[in-house]
């Protein structure tokens, strides 16, 4: 059912809480793309052809501006089209890497009424604080979306709609199927294989994983996994509903994959395999440049950060499957606010941007991951290969992950629990804090936050 927006106090409520967010470090749901690889077999002056529109668009000049969230190559997508596309068009791209204050200000200006873009990115966790101010964007259904929805997977589009099917908030972006990221280098010391195939053989299940995750630092004296964070989020994601069901009510404490999840995560701890990294911190790229640990359990977007991070490792590390199948970690939304002043041209624009040849570009120069099914078996598509993944065609990998992922509901305050389940690991990790009771302190923090909200 769509839900209204009523009043400025609760985008005002919003605000504060995810400016708290920020403050504790609450970045779990984020796609923060990839760095540059070989250019697209599609032309440049290509037309828009699977997301086409009947619409008349209007030929005089037109500025659109456009929010864009992390590292997606959009910049460079919107000069072609531009250039190649509408050359009455004028786009200005304004890029903000910190997603919490990519959305506040998102909601600061949907409180003041004025200062939001022609076009604005969504990112998946925080899709359903702005499902609840629906009525301040466009309803994309009205722009013709429903010719286009049957190119992309039924579950992704699904996310976005609201009012029993009949509005659409964005259009998809990219999804992040996550793959288990190793290197080769470190399984060859310890004994095992390092084709692809022949090492998800080993560890196609948690307890098979565990079992070689002690093996490999009784060999190698090193860890096997970088940090708890990305195990949690691994088995976490495997399922359907994490934290809050379709009334927002927290499902957490009961939910068995969400406590399977910090089982596994403690007993990983505790067995000693596992890394004292932190996400996105200049010491975790640089264990990942060395070598201090084999496997990173993540989405298809970070095949990007690996590289990013990891200069000297160019050949050294490749992809396989999950164990236990797929899950999914991010992925984003194209929206179009209500107080833009072009409407038609800003879909036209995204319905470009989204069409299968733009997302192939958006894969080869930033490793999004596309939303459109009919690609992850497409010649152009499952034959590309990275040389820094040793020239493994790791669209093919990704593709395969894709298809099994489950549809995911978070709820509007899924970055916030989500932040407290990942202090009580660093408190067990770090502190050696007891896990039960660090449990029971997360779910009162818990509790607290969904009383205050």
């Amino acid at each position: 059912m769509r839900i209204k927006w009523k009043r400025g106090s609760y985008l005002l409520s919003l605000i504060v809480l995810m400016t708290a967010l920020a403050a504790c470090g609450g970045n779990s749901g984020g796609s923060p793309g990839a760095s540059s690889s070989p250019s697209s077999p599609t032309s440049a002056s290509q037309k828009p052809t699977d997301n086409n529109t009947d619409k008349p668009v209007n030929n005089d000049p037109v500025k659109l501006t456009f929010w864009t969230l992390g590292t997606n190559g959009y910049e460079e997508l919107a000069k072609e089209y531009t250039e190649k596309v509408k050359t009455n068009v004028t786009i200005e791209v304004q890029n903000t890497s910190d997603q919490t204050v990519h959305h506040n200000n998102m909601l600061t200006a949907l409180q003041a009424g004025t200062g939001a873009p022609d076009i604005f990115m969504l990112e998946i966790a925080f899709l359903d604080r702005f499902i609840e101010a629906s009525d301040k964007f466009v309803n994309l259904y009205d722009m013709g979306a429903e010719s286009i929805k049957g190119n992309y997977l039924d579950w992704k589009w699904q996310q976005a709609e609201a009012d029993g099917g009949k509005y659409l908030l964005g259009l998809p972006t990219d999804v992040g199927p996550t793959v288990a990221y190793y290197r080769t280098d470190l399984l060859q010391q310890a004994g095992l294989p390092t084709e692809p195939d022949a090492f998800m053989k080993e560890i196609d299940t948690w307890e098979k994983f565990f079992t070689v995750a002690k093996q490999f630092k009784e060999k190698t004296g090193k860890e096997f996994i970088d940090m708890p964070d990305l195990l949690f989020n691994s088995i976490r994601d495997q399922g359907d509903v994490l934290y809050y069901d379709e009334n927002d009510k927290f499902i957490g404490d009961t939910n068995p994959l969400v406590k399977k999840a910090w089982d596994y995560t403690v007993r990983a701890i505790q067995e000693g395999w596992v890394g004292l990294n932190r996400l996105w911190t200049a010491e975790w790229g640089q264990a990942t440049n060395n070598g201090d640990f084999a496997v990173l359990l993540g989405p298809a977007w970070m095949s990007g950060v690996i590289k990013g991070n990891a200069p000297d490792a160019n050949d050294k590390w490749a992809i396989t499957q999950m164990p236990e199948g797929a899950g999914n970690w991010g992925g984003s939304f194209i929206s179009l606010p209500k107080e833009g002043k072009h409407a038609d041209e800003a879909y036209a624009f995204i319905s470009w941007l989204l069409a299968k040849e733009q997302q192939i570009k958006s894969f080869q120069s930033n490793g999004l991951m596309p939303s459109i099914p009919s690609l992850y078996d497409d010649p152009i598509f499952t034959s590309y290969t990275d040389e820094f993944y040793n020239d493994q065609e790791i669209a093919k990998e990704f593709g395969i992950a894709a298809k099994t992922v489950r549809p995911i509901r978070y709820g509007k305050l899924h970055d916030a629990t989500d932040a407290l389940f990942k202090e009580g690991l660093q408190n067990i990790l770090v502190k050696k804090a007891d896990p039960a009771k660090e449990w029971d302190d997360v779910m009162k923090k818990i509790n607290e936050l969904n009383k205050r909200s």
